[in-house]
C-alpha cells in the first residue's frame, strides 16, 4: 500500500500574523499531495497537516504511526514545506555532539523544533522491506542567500527563505564548529553533507531542496507562491506519472532549478542501489 503524511506550514504561531510567516508552504502541500494521487496513492491514505494542526506533537505522532503501521512492501511519502534551522545537538553532559538540523513546527517557540535525532528515532523503527521517501523543502543553514536574475515567468518581487536564524548559543557552536571536538560518546560527524552521494545503512530515501549551506526559496511561479525545490519536483513527477527512477529525478530537478538561477542545489542521500530504482517503489 502507498501512505504519505503531508505537512506544510504558512502560518506560524500565533495564528493569524505575527509569527516568521511563509506563503507557499500550503501550495506546496497541495500539489504534492495531488502529485502522489497521480502517481498511484489513494486520497484516504494521505494524511495532511497545515498551519495550526502541523503542531510538534502532532507531526510526531502521525509520522510514528505511518512507520508503525507499515508492512513489508509498502511504500511511504514523509512531506514538509516550512522553515528549517539548524541547532547545537548537546547532550545530557552539556558536552557538544554536533550540529543537527531542523524543522520547525507551527508551534516550534513554545513546544521546540523536531532534529535530526527525533527523525532517527522514528525512522530506525521502519520495517525491512518497507520504502520511504522523506522530502524537506526547508533550510538549514542561513548563507549563500542570492537573488535570482533569470526572467523566466516569474516575479521576484516577492521571495522568501524558508530559514529560522538560530539561537545565539546554536550559532556561537556553529561558527567555532571545526575546532570543536565532539565528546567521546559521539559517533556523529560534526556537518552531514547530503549529495547524490551513497550512505551506507540508510533504511529511506532524503530529498532535500539545498545543501546545508544553502537557503530553500519560494517565490512567484506563474502567479503562485511556491517553494522553486517542490515546484519542480512535484513537475517531473507528473509528467512522467512518479515512473522515473531516482537519479534521473534528481539529475532533472537539479537541471530545472539551475536553468531558473536558483541559488540552491537539490540533494539526495540513500543507499547506493535505490539510485537505479524507481522512486516510491
Amino acid at each position: 500500500m502507498k501512505k504519505a503524511l503531508i505537512v506544510g506550514i504558512n502560518d506560524y504561531a500565533p495564528i493569524g500574523s505575527g509569527g516568521p510567516d511563509l506563503n507557499g508552504c500550503i501550495n506546496d502541500a497541495r500539489d504534492m499531495a495531488n502529485t502522489l494521487v497521480i502517481c498511484g496513492f489513494a486520497p484516504t491514505q494521505i494524511r495532511i497537516l497545515t498551519n495550526q494542526n502541523a503542531t510538534r506533537a502532532n507531526i510526531l505522532k502521525y509520522l510514528k504511526s505511518l512507520v508503525n503501521n507499515s508492512v513489508k512492501g509498502d511504500s511511504l511519502v514523509f512531506y514538509y514545506s516550512g522553515h528549517g534551522t539548524r541547532v547545537a545537538n548537546i547532550g545530557a553532559d552539556l558536552e557538544i555532539d554536533g550540529l543537527d538540523e531542523a524543522i520547525c513546527p507551527h508551534d516550534y517557540a513554545s513546544a521546540g523544533v523536531i532534529r535530526d535525532d527525533d527523525f532517527k528515532a522514528v525512522l530506525s523503527k521502519l520495517k525491512a522491506g518497507v520504502n520511504l521517501e522523506v522530502i524537506f523543502d526547508c533550510c538549514h543553514s542561513g548563507t549563500g542567500t542570492r537573488k535570482m536574475d533569470l526572467g523566466l515567468d516569474m516575479d521576484f518581487s516577492y521571495e522568501a527563505a524558508r530559514f529560522i536564524p538560530p539561537m545565539l548559543e546554536d550559532e556561537f557552536y556553529m561558527t567555532y564548529a571545526s575546532e570543536i571536538p565532539l565528546s567521546k560518546s559521539s559517533k556523529k560527524e560534526s556537518f552531514t553533507t547530503k549529495a547524490l552521494v551513497p550512505v551506507a545503512g540508510l533504511n529511506h530515501t532524503l530529498w532535500a531542496a539545498s545543501k546545508d549551506n544553502q537557503v530553500s526559496m519560494e517565490g512567484n511561479m506563474s502567479g503562485q507562491i511556491r517553494g522553486y525545490f517542490t515546484y519542480h519536483f512535484c513537475k517531473i513527477l507528473r509528467a512522467t506519472n512518479g515512473n522515473i527512477v531516482r537519479k534521473t529525478l534528481d539529475k532533472q530537478i537539479a537541471m530545472a532549478l539551475a536553468a531558473m538561477g536558483a541559488a540552491q542545489i537539490n540533494q539526495t542521500e540513500s543507499i547506493t542501489a535505490e539510485f537505479s530504482q524507481k522512486i516510491f517503489s
